[in-house]
């Protein structure tokens, strides 16, 4: 039995999910119709104030959302539905929607100066600046053998040494500030901080909390940001390679 095990485990069809069908498994956002008058009941029930209402022109922070979709649930004439969101974008301001925005256009690449350096590969230091640990919990599910982000030359590192780019969960807690700092400086550039989850770009639930403005972003330059609440393993790999060109 443990001959059997271990040559399957070597030789046998591994339970990976194909690249294709990993590109293809996007998460749902909300999105407001023409048809929307603009009654507010969307606003009044988001728990972290993603979307607003100015001069009846709807509009949604993706950054601040948590995609519980409890939007849709609140909308007595059904105005607000689901749309494919985008899976990361490279500045803050393109997390914002409106009716009129198509939310898959802000998927840009880095220029070729930096995808060039970092080749194929990349190796992540996750840092963790004061999350729940949900989004840690997802970032695991990565190395498993069903995501397997080594297989696309995605892997995680314990030292920030090692690591091309910093990958940081969390709303940013005042107690966190000076260990996240440390961790920053010790990357060697050029280096990439990724924002990941909306604690992380907006402050997400805990914006009003013991924390360091909204968002990491106030604290180091980020280039990336992942929204979610946690955002899921597939959604961090496609950002990666989608964003890097690494397509293999």
């Amino acid at each position: 039995m443990l001959k059997r095990s271990l040559k399957n485990l070597i030789t046998g069809d591994r339970n990976t999910e194909p690249i294709d069908m990993m590109m293809d498994d996007r998460e749902m956002m909300p999105m407001a119709s023409s048809d929307c008058v603009g009654c507010g009941r969307c606003v009044d029930n988001c728990p972290t104030k993603a979307i607003s209402i100015d001069d009846n022109k709807w509009r949604i922070d993706l950054g601040r959302c948590l995609f519980c979709m409890d939007c849709e649930m609140v909308c007595k004439n059904r105005c607000i539905s689901e749309v494919p969101a985008p899976d990361y974008a490279l500045t803050r301001e393109e997390l914002i929607f409106d009716r009129d925005t198509d939310p898959s256009s802000v998927e840009r690449c880095f220029d070729r100066g930096i995808c060039k350096r970092f080749g194929r590969s990349v190796a992540i230091r996750e840092l963790d600046s004061g999350s729940c640990n949900a989004c840690e919990i997802e970032l695991n599910n990565m190395s498993n053998q069903f995501y397997d982000a080594g297989r696309f030359g995605i892997k995680v590192v314990a030292s920030p040494r090692h690591a091309d780019a910093l990958l940081v969960t969390g709303p940013m807690c005042v107690n966190m500030s000076e260990a996240c700092k440390r961790t920053f400086d010790a990357t060697p550039e050029p280096k990439l901080v990724i924002a990941s989850g909306s604690c992380a770009i907006s402050g997400g639930m805990f914006v009003k909390g013991d924390v360091i403005g909204e968002g990491v972003k106030d604290s180091m330059d980020v280039a990336m940001y992942i929204p979610g609440c946690p955002p899921e393993p597939d959604r961090v790999i496609r950002s990666l390679i989608k964003a890097l060109r690494m397509r293999h």
